[in-house]
């Protein structure tokens, strides 16, 4: 038992001097950090284009649905059993065809006694003027029978034009578009039977811009797309502006009648009409040029000190990859298209050809 503390006491001293050293040792290994090397300033590479006017006109593509000219609902004024409705949807009719006839017996009954009481009205008359020559009826009765022959030739007249209504003719040469009826169906008045469609003339209304709405004149082509008829382009007309607009997306409605009408085309279809603007000198930069933020439209500009200079500008419209500016820039100017990031007005750039789609630097 002495002899084993003996021992340890004899190792203690050594182990404190030997952990130090070690300690020291791994100190001396370690180096001291060295700063990293300086990087050079990268210049701020940037793309540039010129501004520039050009002769160019304003083509945009609208979507509608083509629609009958002309389309009649056709309404009954009187009420009454259908006796005859000959024309089924997609039958053709002619101008003064008999559509619908209604059962007419008893506004014949009824215009037959309005007759007979307008002819004893107009003998009372006849034998009263007899007997008023020979002073012998006041004038107030002749007045009394003039009045009776009058009312009796109304209620004659009334009764014969209802009963031209029992009997409905086309007002349009067209095909019927929707039959909501049939034989023996009681209708009152006003009620929905026939819709008479005239396929020969098909037109389509398309919301436009306010911006191009001023350049659209009635009379101008248009170019026509019928989805269902293929990728043929047919010749369209426009044919009434409207001259309203909607106060919420600020834009108008025009009519497009397609002249001549395709074979093929009917009411409902889906067409896309390219509406072209007359040529006009307007002044254009790419649209990758123009930037925003909350107080204008602005761009930046290389000065002759090949720094960029914000400049305030007003856009007009948009024409495919370029957009018209109506204030602001001269032509020649040249204006910046890449390399904004990073990009202050003042700062010192250098352009570059257009390359590849990619940073053109650690700045931009």
């Amino acid at each position: 038992m002495i002899s084993k503390l003996s021992r340890h006491a004899h190792r203690r001293p050594f182990r404190t001097p030997f952990l130090g050293f070690l300690l020291l040792a791994i100190g001396a290994c370690q180096e001291a950090p060295q700063p990293p090397a300086a990087k050079g300033e990268r210049a701020h590479l940037v793309e540039t284009a010129t501004v520039r006017s050009d002769s160019l006109s304003v083509v945009r593509t609208r979507s509608g649905t083509l629609r009958a000219l002309r389309e009649v609902q056709v309404f009954t004024q009187e009420e009454g059993r259908i006796t005859a409705l000959p024309f089924y949807a997609g039958d053709r009719v002619k101008q003064g065809d008999i559509v619908v006839r209604l059962d007419d017996t008893l506004i014949r009954a009824q215009l037959s006694r309005a007759t007979a009481t307008r002819k004893q009205a107009d003998q009372n008359l006849t034998r009263l003027e007899e007997l008023r020559t020979r002073k012998l009826v006041s004038e107030d009765e002749y007045a009394r029978a003039i009045t009776q022959l009058e009312v009796a030739e109304a209620d004659e007249r009334v009764l014969d034009i209802r009963l031209g209504y029992m009997t409905i003719r086309s007002p349009i040469a067209g095909v019927i578009s929707a039959r909501l009826s049939e034989p023996g169906n009681v209708v009152e008045r006003h009620d929905h039977v026939l819709t008479i469609s005239d396929p020969s003339s098909l037109v389509t209304e398309l919301p436009v811009s306010e911006l191009i709405l001023p350049r659209l004149r009635v009379g101008d082509r248009a170019r026509v797309r019928i989805d269902a008829l293929g990728d043929q382009v047919y010749e369209g007309l426009i044919t009434r502006i409207y001259p309203t607009l909607d106060p919420v997306s600020r834009r108008g409605t025009i009519e497009v009648e397609l002249q001549p009408v395709p074979e093929g085309a009917a009411p409902g279809q889906l067409c896309r009409v390219e509406l072209g603007t007359h040529a006009a000198q307007r002044r254009v930069i790419p649209f990758s040029a123009l930037r925003r933020d909350e107080e204008s439209e602005y761009v930046f500009v290389l000065d002759a000190d090949s720094k960029a200079q914000r400049v305030n500008v007003q856009s007009g419209l948009r024409l495919a990859e370029k957009i018209e500016i109506t204030e602001g820039l001269e032509d020649g100017q040249q204006v910046i298209t890449r390399g904004f990031l990073g990009l202050t007005s003042g700062k010192k750039v250098k352009p570059v050809e257009s390359g590849p789609r990619g940073p053109l630097s650690d700045a931009g």
